[in-house]
């Protein structure tokens, strides 16, 4: 056992006596030591009742004949911190969320580890902490909320609330419909009720194997969250000594390939492609990124969610078979797809885990003989515009697949909100809103401000919005994010001036400028960028050390 290191033998005196303050007695001592990584925090809808979970937890592990120690990561609210400068942390609060992790675990020699994420950079930060530790993990969610309903029946999420304000601003609704959509969009706990980036990681994560089933989908605050996390609590003592469920057995590259064969036939959120390029690269298989159009255009897009479709959240698709039918139905297409022995948390192989699941409401998920679309719900498009690549949630085009239009060009996400309410922004135009990537953000704030605005004015099929920052899960329309290089590295989108043709097909997988070569080689001789102001000492080191979207915004020593 690791925690031998601080409880076996005569020199361990001073470390038992520090546990003994604890509550630990002599018979604890020969019992494996689980670490539980909470992130409980009283702001965020998605875990202030995690207390109540972890508590549940660790009476269940040490029912088991372990002994939990609880310790708790931090957590931002993408949604609260969305539209002001409070975004510029949510991204960077991955890397502390994973360096939290490594550091606990390995300075106090745990043996196993169970993670209770929920939202947002939570997830993917502890996941790529688990993975320099690698002991035997399990992940449990904290579950996904249900969805609001509307005044006119109609279901209501996070996303209705941020294109309401759209809407008010051009009279499409009074202030007393504004009013009860903020009063019932979030009716309660639980992670965000569409495929937003939470439940699209919470999603991956049982994809991968490292969640028991039923993760993704079993709503927060239900009897059936409670004994999901009883028996991951079971589970993690049975497997806590046993090399086979180390994290890095599990997550490896055919966990991986599952995960985005899922994430192409769910269409998931865009955050997904940054997040799985940084756990890949924890886990020491590195994804190429211009191979995961190989799997979007072999894997059919069968589930559609909010906010690609407005009537379906985490709970339908929990009532129709789960993430399970979801693979099931994957599978039985073409099993080729996935790597069906690949081993989960519950000593199951992907295949067996699946073998009985079936689609119970094909309104919810899809047969592939009606599948949404024959290609995946997420791509990356190449072009003289983003030669490292650009992501785009495809399930949520509103509109055409192709798209030419003139550039208007914005230096930030307050600009373009700005310029967009004003209505700067008209039909045929491609909202350039740049120097918000990893290191121009810096922190790669999301965009759905601006986003949910072009939708809330009715422009969600006539505009195309460009940046090499990222957006919410909760996006819709020809939104195209991550672009790299990004434009304070010189990339190409720093380079863009009003009035400039760029041309997107997401069928031929391209974004391009009509410019010359010529014209593009004076344009970069010219280019200068000063940088931004940044106060805090902690942005200016993540700014520092790093990458750009396409290599997972990761931190580089």
């Amino acid at each position: 056992m690791r925690s031998d290191d601080i409880k076996k033998g005569y020199t361990r005196t001073p470390h038992r006596s520090l546990l003994r303050a604890t509550g630990l007695r002599d018979e604890d001592f020969n019992k494996p030591f689980i670490g539980i990584a909470n992130s409980f925090i009283e702001i965020i809808p998605g875990h202030f009742f995690l207390d109540k979970y972890s508590k549940i937890l660790k009476d269940e592990i040490r029912k088991n004949g372990c002994v939990p120690f609880e310790f708790n990561c931090i957590g931002v609210d993408d949604g609260i911190a969305m539209g002001h400068g409070g975004m510029l942390y949510s991204l960077p609060s991955r890397e502390i969320i994973a360096n939290s992790v490594e550091t606990v675990m390995n300075a106090h020699c745990l043996d196993a580890l169970v993670c209770m994420p929920n939202c947002d950079k939570i997830v993917p930060g502890m996941l790529m902490g688990a993975l320099r530790v690698n002991v035997p993990t399990i992940f449990i969610s904290g579950g996904p909320m249900a969805a609001g309903v509307g005044l006119h029946g109609e279901a209501l999420d996070l996303n209705s609330a941020f294109e309401a304000v759209g809407a008010y601003e051009t009279n499409q609704i009074d202030e007393k419909e504004l009013k009860h959509i903020e009063c019932n969009a979030c009716p309660g706990g639980g992670s965000c009720s569409g495929m937003f980036t939470a439940n699209s990681m919470n999603t991956l994560c049982e994809a991968m194997g490292i969640a028991l089933k039923g993760n993704g989908t079993i709503l927060a605050l239900t009897k059936e969250r409670e004994e999901l996390i009883r028996a991951a609590a079971r589970r993690i003592c049975q497997i806590a000594l046993d090399d086979k469920y180390k994290i890095r057995n599990i997550i490896n590259a055919k966990s991986i390939h599952n995960a985005m064969v899922v994430d192409m036939a769910m269409g998931g959120s865009s955050n997904t492609i940054l997040h799985m390029l940084a756990i890949s690269r924890e886990a020491g298989t590195p994804l190429d990124i211009a191979k995961l159009n190989d799997i979007s255009r072999s894997v059919p897009h069968i589930a559609k969610i909010a906010p690609s479709l407005q009537t379906v959240h985490m709970e339908d698709i929990e009532r129709a078979g789960g993430l399970s039918a979801v693979i099931n139905e994957i599978a039985k297409f073409n099993s080729n797809l996935l790597n069906l022995d690949a081993l989960n948390i519950e000593g199951q192989t992907i295949l067996e885990r699946i073998k009985d699941a079936d689609i119970k409401d094909t309104q919810v998920i899809r047969t592939v003989d009606n599948a949404y679309s024959k290609v995946g719900g997420l791509a990356i498009l190449f072009g003289n515009l983003a030669e490292q690549g650009c992501v785009i949630k495809t399930a949520g085009i509103v509109g055409s697949r192709q798209f030419s239009g003139k550039a208007v060009c914005f230096n930030s996400q307050d600009e373009a909100i700005e310029g967009i309410s004003s209505g700067k922004v008209g039909k045929g135009d491609v909202v350039v809103l740049r120097y918000e990537g990893p290191k121009g953000g810096p922190g790669m704030q999301e965009m759905l401000s601006p986003t949910s605005l072009i939708m809330g004015r009715g422009l969600g099929a006539d505009v195309a919005l460009i940046t090499d920052g990222r957006f919410s899960g909760a996006t819709r329309g020809l939104s195209i994010g991550h672009v790299s290089p990004e434009a304070a590295e010189g990339g190409m989108i720093g380079l863009l001036e009003d009035g400039d043709i760029i041309d997107i097909d997401v069928d031929n997988y391209s974004i391009n400028v009509r410019l010359s070569d010529e014209e593009i080689e004076n344009r970069k001789a010219k280019w200068q960028y000063a940088g931004k102001v940044i106060n805090s000492r902690w942005l200016r080191q993540y700014q520092k050390l790093v990458t750009n979207a396409s290599n997972g915004a990761i931190l580089e020593a």
